[in-house]
């Protein structure tokens, strides 16, 4: 019965795991769409009075401290979870099954560790994104009380324009770039459950059939090194991007 209950136990801490696993995943989702469209929405607004942005860019703000929030606390909870099952791969009787509660485990705190990082990466982005917003904008406005103290377009006034305008287009191209970086993580996030799922079954073939395990290794090494060549492609051509952007 000790054994049944047990059992029972690990089974409510994974039931849980996964419930929060997949909370933070629509959370995160929408988190990063809530970045993705706080630049867009502010550009098509740059042209309307000052009333307006004030205000939708106050909600956005406020509804990206909310999640944030809730992000973290499901974060939290997950972290206490997984706490939790590494205690129990401690609990005496449970040795007959240890490997297989470890590799559950390390797959739990895995997911955990990459939703911590996707968290913090896209929190980052949004600070970075409405910093420059706010630079760009407090720019646009000491042109604007410039023009209208000065009454007339003189030199200075029109060099000032078109540094202004080389800054929005860099901006601009910054965005997409952000918005291209941000569709393809979505795109891998979502592969990435079907992947984990995979590599569980692969692992537990492999375990059983030596010659497999072999085999999977080779395919694991080559893996990382075709990672590690498209990271490089991917690092050059940002850099270049950024380079292109800001000359």
């Amino acid at each position: 019965m000790a054994g049944i209950g047990s059992s029972n136990y690990w089974e409510d801490l994974r039931k849980q795991a996964r419930q929060l696993e997949n909370e933070l995943d629509l959370k995160l989702v929408s988190f990063s769409k809530l970045c993705t469209s706080y630049s867009s929405s502010r550009d098509g607004r740059r042209d309307t009075s000052d009333t307006t942005p004030l205000l939708n860019n106050s909600t956005q703000d406020r509804m990206f401290d909310t999640m944030s929030v809730e992000i973290e606390q499901l974060l939290a909870k997950l972290t206490a979870v997984n706490d939790k099952m590494a205690e129990y791969t401690n609990t005496p009787g449970t040795a007959s099954l240890n490997a297989a509660l470890m590799h559950t485990l390390q797959r739990h705190r895995d997911i955990l560790q990459d939703y911590t990082h996707e968290f913090h990466k896209t929190k980052g982005n949004f600070l970075a994104i409405r910093e420059r917003e706010d630079l760009l904008g407090s720019v646009r406005k000491d042109i604007e009380t410039y023009k209208s103290g000065s009454g007339v377009n003189n030199r200075r006034t029109e060099l000032f324009l078109k540094e202004h305008e080389h800054l929005r287009n860099s901006d601009r191209l910054m965005n997409d770039t952000i918005s291209i970086a941000m569709a393809t993580k979505e795109n891998m996030t979502s592969q990435r459950g079907m992947l984990k799922s995979i590599q569980s079954r692969v692992n537990t073939l492999a375990n059983r059939f030596p010659t497999i395990n072999n085999l999977i290794q080779r395919i694991n090494l080559r893996k990382r090194r075709d990672s590690l060549i498209l990271g490089t492609v991917i690092g050059v051509c940002t850099i270049l991007l950024l380079l292109y952007a800001l000359h």
